[in-house]
């Protein structure tokens, strides 16, 4: 009985030293957080889809091609997981604060260009900017940025 116990423990801790347990790559991990954003009101619009193929493109310079290969593994990626920590835990091991600000401003671009943000996307963004330690007046000012950068009014 207890070499049973002892050999299913060593099954569940070597389990966490599979290479399925790797750490998403940067451009993989930030277009999940995108796609969350997008899926957070339940409906993705066509403006929100071209916005976020346009932020994929130039900010990891990606072709057509490289861009839908990406949102393929970002969408796959974002419903296996856990939760947002595999995601914002790599975001904060490779970004300085001025980066995830940046991530920040793309975020709100995305639940922006609906023309309306709903309260799932407020309450995702409050939660994401938590877990990359964003204070809500950086989360505030990249808002009124990324309105601007859309050409919206506050």
């Amino acid at each position: 009985m207890i070499q049973s116990l002892q050999a299913f423990f060593s099954t569940l801790t070597n389990a966490s030293t599979n290479a399925d347990d790797a750490p998403p790559s940067l451009p993989l991990a930030t277009a999940a957080l995108l796609v969350e954003m997008m899926r957070a009101d339940s409906e993705s619009s066509p403006a929100e889809m071209s916005h976020l193929r346009k932020v994929l493109a130039a900010e990891f310079q990606l072709d057509t091609n490289e861009v839908d290969q990406l949102l393929d593994a970002a969408t796959a990626e974002s419903r296996e997981a856990p939760g947002f920590h595999p995601f914002t835990s790599r975001l904060n091991q490779a970004l300085d604060a001025a980066q995830k600000l940046r991530v920040v401003e793309y975020l709100w671009a995305i639940a922006l260009a609906d023309g309306h943000v709903c309260a799932h996307e407020s309450h995702l963004m409050r939660k994401l900017g938590d877990l990359l330690y964003i204070s809500r007046g950086d989360l505030v000012a990249a808002k009124a940025r990324a309105q601007a950068a859309l050409g919206h009014r506050r």
